[in-house]
């Protein structure tokens, strides 16, 4: 089973690059971020053609999550269960597929609003370690991934790239994600490539592709099951090269 993650910063920008990208990977599902455009303007007719169903979290201008699939799903959750009903932030969606639970995120980023905005990134972690720990204790089979907008480690951005009190690296940051691992998740990434940059975004500024001056923000993590049947994750930097990009590359995880 292939599953991958792409933050495609604006689907109707990257429609083409995301086509282009199906036809050659073939993934199972494929979650993206940051579509940035409310359901009936998503370009679900593209993507159809190419035998892919399209299920949508979306909002005008800003975050927005999807799903393309080419097997069954059932979505479970289009919010993130413990927030707020009437947080109005797409970030999430929960499905059934293939014989376990898949979550796709855009995890906030934390930089924006001040202290609040940092407090909303925070309270967002807790909910979603308190849903992995919910489906853990069912031994539900679950990966969850997508921009999750936190480096692991120092080891996980280049020299310079952030400042060491960047949303994306604090301590409090840091410690809700080791939370979600320390709860018997794998990293994929990681336990595929344990040592070494591997970037998975890169700035469209002070030439930081050129540079390979990046970031690894946009993860996968997965249940002990999974894990013991994980063939390959890694990201595709090829997607970098084309023109006019997203920031961010997709990441393809392979599971036998």
């Amino acid at each position: 089973m292939k599953i991958a993650t792409w933050n495609v910063n604006s689907i109707r920008q990257r429609e083409t690059h995301v086509a282009r990208w199906l036809e050659r990977n073939q993934p199972d599902l494929l979650f993206l971020q940051e579509i940035k455009c409310e359901a009936p303007a998503f370009p679900r007719l593209t993507f159809e053609a190419l035998g892919y169903q399209a299920e949508v979290v979306g909002q005008k201008s800003y975050n927005g999550v999807a799903l393309l699939s080419r097997i069954p799903v059932t979505v479970t959750h289009r919010a993130l269960p413990g927030l707020p009903d009437d947080d109005a932030q797409a970030r999430y969606i929960e499905v059934q597929a293939g014989g376990l639970t898949a979550i796709g995120i855009y995890l906030p980023n934390g930089n924006s609003r001040g202290d609040e905005g940092f407090a909303y990134k925070l309270n967002w972690m807790d909910r979603l370690a308190d849903r992995i720990e919910t489906l853990l204790a069912t031994d539900t089979p679950l990966i969850v991934l997508g921009d999750f907008n936190v480096c692991p480690t120092d080891l996980d951005y280049a020299k310079g790239a952030l400042s060491p009190t960047d949303a994306l690296v604090r301590p409090e940051t840091r410690a809700r994600l080791r939370r979600m691992i320390w709860a018997s998740m794998t990293d994929a990434i990681r336990a595929v490539t344990p040592e070494g940059p591997v970037y998975t975004f890169w700035d469209y500024q002070a030439a930081a592709w050129e540079r390979n001056a990046g970031l690894r923000i946009d993860h996968a993590l997965l249940s002990p099951d999974l894990a013991e049947r994980l063939i390959a994750a890694a990201p595709d930097r090829m997607e970098r090269e084309q023109q006019q990009p997203s920031d961010h590359v997709p990441v393809l995880v392979d599971i036998a």
